[in-house]
């Protein structure tokens, strides 16, 4: 199964490449695990260890989803005889797993637990404006962790300098801690716009 790091989560070209495009995986329960790319998607769907899922929720096999008409705003994937319809989600027939998340150390990440906000004065400036800073400095010991490590401005982290809060009078926000995100929130992040049929997946997982 395609990891998140995969091509198929980057944001899409300009010209699309059909093959590559992003297609939502769920497993037997009806939960988001995974994305893959519509090369990958239609060899499951092809091999019977997929079906693919309509707007409705309505799930084809291979052979009835041939017979599904090509809309306007759908992709089409040239065959003899015409185009099938490029499928956006597919339901896994036999992988009832619900893969633990784990979370990248990123900056990216660190803003998005601290919700791009200065974990001491509150603020919210440009992303540009923001830094990762050492709650305890690394020149004390401290260590490059998700608890060690928050978003403060520009501001906040030139008055901390290499103290810790308390030395310097500064009080964070909240306690720093490793995120617990779902796949579905992995995936919401990832792909800054899912297609319209990924939604009710994403949503109540």
């Amino acid at each position: 199964m395609e990891s998140l790091d995969s091509d198929a989560n980057s944001e899409l070209p300009e010209k699309r490449e059909v093959l590559t495009l992003p297609v939502l995986l769920l497993n037997r329960n009806f939960s988001p695990v995974s994305v893959a790319t519509v090369r990958r998607a239609f060899v499951l769907l092809y091999g019977g260890a997929a079906r693919a899922v309509d707007d409705t929720g309505e799930t084809y096999d291979f052979s009835s989803w041939q017979q599904v008409p090509v809309r306007t705003r759908d992709d089409g994937l040239p065959v003899i005889g015409g185009h099938i319809r490029v499928p956006r989600v597919l339901h896994l027939l036999r992988y009832d797993r619900a893969p633990k998340v784990a979370v990248r150390l990123t900056r990216r990440n660190l803003m998005m637990r601290d919700q791009f906000q200065c974990q001491y004065c509150g603020r919210r400036p440009t992303t540009r404006e923001l830094n990762v800073d050492h709650v305890v400095p690394r020149s004390r010991g401290g260590a490059d962790s998700w608890e060690n490590l928050v978003i403060s401005c520009r501001t906040c982290n030139l008055r901390k300098g290499r103290r810790t809060p308390v030395e310097a009078g500064m009080c964070l926000l909240s306690v720093p801690h490793r995120p617990r995100w779902s796949t579905a929130t992995q995936i919401r992040m990832v792909m800054r716009e899912p297609f319209a049929e990924w939604q009710p997946f994403l949503q109540t997982a």
